[in-house]
């Protein structure tokens, strides 16, 4: 098909030359789908010796995302990542997505095309490949579902329920950066270049629009067998390590003097008078990876993650249930940590 005009509005293109139009802009590494993107559902070969992976995530206008804050090419971008960051939690290697979009009709086909350009760019990363989906109409809002699948080897794969006592809590990366950066973004009330901004005001914004999905600490995690628990940082440290612990029946104790921050993270905070313990521990989406590790696996994962390129911080010990989820200060007091993540449908 001939490329619509930038400008051209969604409703005089049509469903199906759009989806005709996104096929090339993904990864064609890797093994190929049977039967992709045009029919009714996606036919994949499966490679023996491996498990199917899959997760599926609604991605909701002004819920997950704001087109004040966000280009669509952000929001893209954002949802893929998001995706890929469930993959790597449970150690596995990434292969195809499905992409479910509902748009309104008044946008137009530039806007339709940086949203896949977005979402294309970590996935062509990754090699992995849209296989399918479906389009639809929406009144107001734009709506985004993606099924993402991949493979892991038998009785490696990850989950939230594998943590023993007396193992250590890690997290990757450093934390409080989204939150910091969505509030710098929500602060400037409009899609800013970020450019423009300051050095730790662009950090955290970049941070925010462009997180990072583990996958290569994922797969070493599951390959090797240095973790027994994982989950990605989507709603916040108490929040998700509230999901490690009732998965697993334990507590935990989380030492603040261990957190990880970033300089530019303090540096803002200390500009906007905010606490940045509040956003290191509440704030979501960062898609960092939080698991758990036997003792005597310490030494080797640091070492094979330094080799890696990537920082990794033990933050504190799974301990027994009844203690439940707690924080030491640095002043020696050890207080209960109230999860204050975002939850849907909370008052």
């Amino acid at each position: 098909m001939s490329p619509a005009p930038r400008q051209a509005l969604l409703s005089h293109i049509g469903e199906f030359q759009l989806i005709q139009s996104i096929a090339r802009g993904f990864s064609l590494r890797g093994p190929r789908p049977l039967v992709g993107i045009g029919d009714d559902a996606a036919i994949l070969s499966r490679s023996s010796g491996s498990h199917l992976v899959i997760s599926t995530d609604l991605l909701v206008e002004d819920i997950h995302f704001s087109r004040t804050t966000a280009s669509f090419y952000d929001i893209g971008y954002k949802a893929a990542v998001a995706n890929l960051s469930d993959i790597a939690a449970m150690g596995a290697t990434p292969t195809y997505i499905l992409v479910a979009v509902a748009l309104p009709s008044h946008l137009k086909y530039h806007d339709w095309k940086e949203l896949y350009r977005g979402l294309s760019v970590p996935c062509k990363a990754h090699g992995v490949q849209l296989v399918g989906g479906d389009t639809s109409a929406s009144r107001s809002s734009l709506f985004l579902a993606i099924t993402i699948l991949g493979q892991v080897e038998p009785n490696r794969g990850l989950t939230r329920g594998g943590a023993r006592e007396g193992e250590l809590i890690y997290v990757s990366g450093s934390l409080g950066n989204s939150a910091a950066g969505l509030a710098c973004l929500t602060r400037q009330a409009t899609q800013v270049n970020t450019s423009t901004l300051r050095q730790p005001m662009k950090f955290l914004v970049s941070r925010h629009l462009r997180p990072t999905p583990r996958i290569a600490l994922g797969r070493l995690l599951s390959s090797r067998g240095f973790a027994s628990a994982a989950l990605d940082l989507s709603d916040g440290l108490s929040g998700d390590l509230r999901h490690l612990c009732q998965q697993s029946h334990l507590g935990a104790l989380v030492r603040e003097a261990s957190l990880p921050l970033s300089p530019y993270l303090v540096a803002y905070a200390a500009e906007m008078n905010v606490d940045p313990l509040l956003w290191a521990l509440h704030g979501g989406e960062e898609y960092e990876l939080l698991f758990t590790v036997p003792p005597k696996y310490q030494r080797r994962l640091e070492l094979a993650v330094k080799q890696l390129g990537i920082s990794v911080t033990a933050i504190g010990t799974m301990t027994p249930r009844r203690s439940g989820l707690r924080i030491a200060h640095p002043d020696g007091k050890i207080q209960k940590l109230l999860p204050q993540s975002y939850v849907h449908f909370s008052d």
